[in-house]
């Protein structure tokens, strides 16, 4: 089975978080023929973590791990930087669903969070990380009826929450423009780029990655076979763990599974002492939209702000630099109306980052071919759900059992789409209908 890799990661931006970070070593693409235990494709949250267990639990195996830019360059170290361990479904107006569903996704982002803060505390990661929950802010009457959802949510599943009111929200934030808020103090906040290129700095000796290695084709078979601009790697076990970019890969079974949405982030100049006093507030916080389509926030410690909003459809999985161009548009409104007391602080970088969803919130997690394995698919919680679904891939590739690999399996597999161009047509109608009904919350 020959499959084509037409798809590859693009700039897409600069990503502030990246570009923050001191400049990396010389990167080590792969050259020649090598042969390996085993193969991750792709160096984001999900392959790391499948690396790192695989080491773990055969400390004499050789694994490669191979991705075609740099580690933390890719969509795992593009997003907000938030770990939730709340349920956080996209797709719902209040985040919460079915309480079962929901306990069991609690269960799996907050086994992630335990995973990675072993890891950062262990190895003495710098990534700004952060235990102090997150923010759901509403603007008007809808997005507080939201809340009230969300709040009642929790309760149900016996989470414990503040509610806050617009003083107490001006307070954290500095802004007057929320109405009211709920605080969940679970979530992790991290400099994400930071936290990737970290967890792959520390990697156990066995584990060798391959950066700027483009891999153009992959031949599955016995073994598998993937071919790169420079070499090739033979091995008897892959792991793919490239979220959105597997959704080429129809002779896998995963093209027409997989939607990849793009979402899109600003980060504004490093404000001065004077402009900070102006804002004021806590210096560090981050708030999610109490809509789904609406603007989530972050203020850094070191003093910028961040806003991320807008998702396009994008099946090529890049984003041209006229779309970002509109987004940074619509960032500088959205930047406007909350902090008009710093009106005109200018956005540094503005980049764009591939999400990889399905439509019923499954994921194709498992062997789809004779030793090949699948954990793609985050659905909008790369973070914690990347890093759990990599680590467990590798557990159920090694035949390992546990009651988190059970829930993992039992979660539903994703439906297919429609053909094109009834899937474009669908998919950007309903961004555009959801991104009007949140209104003022973009």
């Amino acid at each position: 089975m020959q499959l084509k890799c037409n798809f590859l990661p693009q700039d897409d931006g600069r990503c502030g978080w990246y570009e923050m970070l001191p400049p990396p070593p010389p990167s080590k693409p792969l050259k020649g023929d090598i042969k390996a235990d085993w193969v991750v494709l792709g160096a984001g949250l999900s392959g790391l973590a499948a690396a790192r267990r695989l080491a773990e639990l055969q400390p004499n195996a050789s694994i490669a791990v191979v991705d075609a830019r740099r580690v933390g360059f890719g969509a795992s170290g593009r997003n907000s930087g938030f770990m939730v361990d709340l349920p956080h479904d996209l797709t719902k107006h209040d985040y919460t669903g079915d309480q079962s569903a929901d306990l069991a996704q609690i269960r799996l982002n907050r086994a992630a969070i335990d995973y990675v803060r072993g890891i950062v505390k262990t190895h003495g990661i710098e990534c700004d990380w952060r235990e102090q929950g997150k923010l759901h802010g509403a603007v008007e009457p809808r997005g507080e009826r939201a809340l009230e959802g969300f709040a009642k949510g929790l309760s149900a599943l016996g989470e414990p929450y503040s509610v806050l009111d617009a003083r107490q929200m001006k307070a954290v934030t500095g802004t007057d423009f929320y109405r009211a808020g709920v605080h969940a103090p679970g979530c992790v906040l991290v400099q994400p780029a930071a936290l990737v290129r970290g967890l792959g700095a520390t990697l156990p000796e066995n584990v060798r990655v391959y950066e700027d290695t483009a891999v153009r084709e992959i031949v599955v078979g016995k073994p598998h076979k993937l071919v790169t601009d420079q070499g090739r790697i033979t091995t008897p076990r892959l792991i793919l763990a490239n979220n959105a970019y597997a959704a080429q890969f129809d002779k896998l079974g995963l093209k027409g599974l997989m939607l990849p949405i793009y979402t899109y982030g600003s980060l504004t100049r490093q404000l001065t002492p004077d402009e900070l006093a102006r804002l004021g507030g806590e210096e560090s916080w981050g708030l999610i939209p109490a809509d789904p389509m609406g603007t989530t926030v972050r203020r850094i410690a070191g003093g910028r702000i961040c806003i991320r909003n807008s998702f396009t459809y994008n099946p090529d999985v890049s984003a041209g630099s006229s779309r970002l161009e509109r987004v940074r548009e619509s960032h500088r409104r959205s930047y406007e109306r909350r902090f008009p007391m710093l009106s005109g602080i200018e956005f540094e970088y503005t980049w764009g980052g591939a999400l990889c969803l399905s439509r019923n919130g499954g994921a194709p997690f498992g062997e789809i071919a004779p030793g090949v394995f699948s954990a793609v698919g985050c659905n909008g919680l790369g973070l914690t759900r990347g890093t759990i679904g990599g680590k467990l891939i590798a557990e159920y590739a090694l035949g390992s059992k546990s009651e988190l690999l059970d829930i993992l399996l039992q979660q539903p597999k994703p439906v297919a789409n429609p053909p094109e161009p009834l899937l474009g047509i669908g998919v950007r109608s309903t961004l555009m209908w959801k991104e009007w009904q949140a209104g003022v919350e973009l």
